[in-house]
């Protein structure tokens, strides 16, 4: 296939593109970054910034399929005013802006993937999340809301919509791996507040495997939580890592210290949504990895 594939610089897009170039897949990689770096045969990047106009009608006309996993990290910053904008409109702005590009093609795509998150939820507590649980009201579930519904946008055109609500990656070189291991390395690792909040994690190769699975799945329209299939707590989260990693998981950090540090986006990290992967295993999806421990010990050394 031809496709498009938008924040295909970053982690996750890091292990699609290479997983695509794989399959024989002819790529398009639309970035705000210029790079001089070799590029692989069946790969062209393009150089684009979203918020100054819609994507290039040619990147995208007569491809197979567009997917936008592009947006600023959610937890690389405090959420102050200026940086909550800019967390929507690297989400929001960008995805109008690809099915903007869409419109205009002379020959339209077939699908459309586009990112999202299981923030989408807002907290739950200890009841279990589907894709059929309505959205939450904090500042993440609007964020989610607004994203979803730009890529929704793209039915109007004929496009196939997957949103891919996403937990937390785990995989080597990056992700929430890299800020959690250290503490633990020097024996100061523990959960995040009361440790009963959950944390719907997923393996990077299950992540970019479920992407596949619905690239190639025409049977695949809509939200799909990209969640392994058995989630935790935070506390039981820690316990493993810390068992994986042959060190104790005894040194919590009390939730008024994640307040006073990060502000309003310590509330992420101190709920969380029991989320299951409830149509993606109905649709026939295999976890390769459905068990913490054995990710965990993929993930390693990290």
């Amino acid at each position: 296939m031809r496709l498009v594939v938008a924040g295909g610089t970053g982690f996750i897009g890091g292990a699609l593109r290479a997983r695509l170039r794989e399959k024989g897949h002819t790529l398009t990689i639309l970035t705000r970054a210029r790079s001089s770096r070799a590029q692989a045969t069946n790969e062209e990047w393009m150089t684009w910034e979203p918020l100054a106009g819609k994507a290039p009608a040619e990147a995208v006309d007569g491809t197979d399929g567009i997917i936008n996993l592009a947006g600023e990290p959610i937890a690389g910053k405090r959420w102050t005013a200026s940086q909550k904008e800019k967390l929507r409109a690297s989400r929001i702005a960008t995805t109008r802006a690809l099915v903007d590009a869409v419109a205009e093609a002379k020959v339209k795509p077939k699908f459309l993937i586009n990112g999202s998150a299981v923030g989408y939820y807002g907290p739950h507590g200890d009841e279990t999340v589907s894709e059929e649980t309505r959205p939450g009201s904090d500042f993440l579930s609007r964020l989610c809301v607004e994203w979803e519904t730009e890529a929704n946008k793209a039915t109007q055109h004929d496009l196939r919509v997957v949103l891919l609500r996403t937990g937390i990656v785990l995989g080597r070189g990056g992700g929430a791996l890299a800020k959690m291991v250290p503490p633990f390395k020097f024996f100061a690792g523990g959960p995040l507040g009361s440790g009963k909040q959950w944390m719907p994690w997923i393996h990077m190769e299950d992540e970019v495997g479920l992407i596949l699975f619905a690239l190639e799945n025409r049977s695949a329209t809509g939200p799909f939580n990209a969640t392994a299939p058995k989630p935790v707590t935070m506390r039981e989260f820690c316990a493993t890592l810390g068992k994986v990693l042959g060190r104790p998981s005894w040194a919590p950090v009390p939730a008024f210290a994640l307040k006073a540090l990060l502000g309003e986006m310590a509330d992420m990290l101190l709920t969380g949504q029991r989320a299951v992967p409830e149509r993606a295993q109905k649709l026939g999806y295999k976890f390769r990895y459905p068990s913490l421990s054995e990710a965990l010990q993929a993930c390693m050394p990290l």
